[in-house]
């Protein structure tokens, strides 16, 4: 298999309950091992791996002896606070194998809803990758009682794979993708190898959950996939114990059910930024970051500003205007209106030393704006 062949850039793997415990009640540490070791390659050949774990609640039980307890919420919670270092430490034990270290980001939905809240993630996110850092998220089920239901995670992982810019998304499940028909039912069932179109009819065949063990089922990695191609991630369904399935996802070999991306992401991400809230406020810009924006491509840096109008909070959609108030572009703020009033017209390598802190040298990046 040639990893310097790679066309990916940027992978988040998700790992379901099933395939962390191959169908038993505890983690399958040797199974864990391997897995880490397909990522482990990938990072060392230079795409940068992002991991979506299931498994918290598994790994409490496990660690807790396999308690009886009710099938309520709160125990659930229990579990999952338990379970999630237990979980934590497993894979940190596993990668620093192959002379990796992790970092653990617990998110809910509402931490990627939240527009400031989701800029903190993937300024963290982005952080762990920078430095050769292997972040792994999960659901904070011991707090998120409204997320703990079908499909947390692989949806998650889907808008994990937003907020990192991925290029490609891999589900991995205890089927080996998607199937015309149930395989548990019908023994003339066929793997679905491509799939360019999601519509109802694939929706129906994508039933309900295959396993008792965890939270997702087919139908939820649908959804997932849906969620990731509309933002041009490309997706493969497979199977978390076929041989080197991460590697030959990532390699475009032929395994699972494989999702086209949309041919056109961009096209969907300023549909989103201008359907999004009414802007909060007006940044006035000089004649350069204009034609830096409009014309260059370039993200907005804080020496084109020439004043702030608004107020609002980091993450706000703003317009970007002249001084006679034409719009020329309208994108998200990765700076307050406080701080901005502070930093417009100053050096990007000013930031830091004005406000103490800086959250990057873009105010808007120009994967967060839309040109008009």
């Amino acid at each position: 298999m040639n990893l310097s062949e790679i066309g990916y850039r940027r992978v988040v793997v998700k790992l379901g309950t099933s395939v962390l415990t191959s169908g038993e009640r505890s983690l399958d540490k040797a199974h864990m091992v391997e897995l880490a070791r397909q990522m482990a390659s990938l990072m060392k050949s230079g795409v940068e791996v992002v991991l979506c774990t299931s498994g918290a609640i598994a790994a409490g039980r496990e660690h807790l002896g396999y308690p009886a307890l009710a099938d309520t919420v709160a125990n659930k919670q229990l579990l999952a606070a338990v379970g999630q270092s237990q979980l934590i430490l497993a894979w940190s034990q596993l990668f620093s194998i192959y002379g990796l270290h992790v970092g653990q980001l617990l998110l809910t939905r509402a931490d990627l809803h939240d527009r400031e809240r989701y800029l903190n993630a993937r300024d963290s996110l982005n952080a762990l990758l920078d430095n050769g850092i292997v972040p792994i998220i999960n659901e904070n089920d011991a707090v998120a009682t409204n997320e703990i239901k079908v499909g947390d995670n692989d949806n998650l992982s889907a808008r994990a794979a937003l907020l990192c810019d991925a290029d490609l998304l891999i589900l991995l499940t205890d089927q080996k993708g998607l199937f015309d028909a149930d395989p548990r039912s019908n023994p003339d069932a066929k793997l679905i190898k491509q799939v360019v179109n999601i519509d109802d009819s694939l929706r129906r065949l994508a039933g309900g959950a295959v396993s008792g063990l965890g939270t997702g089922g087919m139908a939820t990695k649908l959804q997932a996939a849906d969620i990731a191609r509309r933002a041009g991630i490309e997706v493969v369904i497979a199977s978390g114990h076929h041989p080197q399935v991460i590697l030959q996802a990532v390699c475009k070999q032929a395994v699972g059910t494989h999702f086209t991306a949309l041919d056109n992401p961009l096209e969907s991400r300023k549909q989103w930024i201008l359907a999004g809230p009414a802007t909060r406020g007006q940044l006035v810009l000089d004649r350069g970051a204009i034609v830096a924006v409009t014309e260059k491509g370039r993200s907005l840096l804080s020496k084109g500003i020439l004043s702030v109008s608004g107020e609002f909070d980091r993450g706000a959609t703003l317009q970007l205007v002249d001084e006679t108030g034409r719009e020329y572009a309208r994108g998200m703020c990765r700076y307050s209106a406080k701080e901005l009033k502070h930093i417009a017209g100053k050096h990007s390598t000013e930031i830091e030393p004005i406000l103490g802190y800086d959250y990057g040298d873009a105010v808007v990046h120009r994967n967060d704006m839309v040109v008009l």
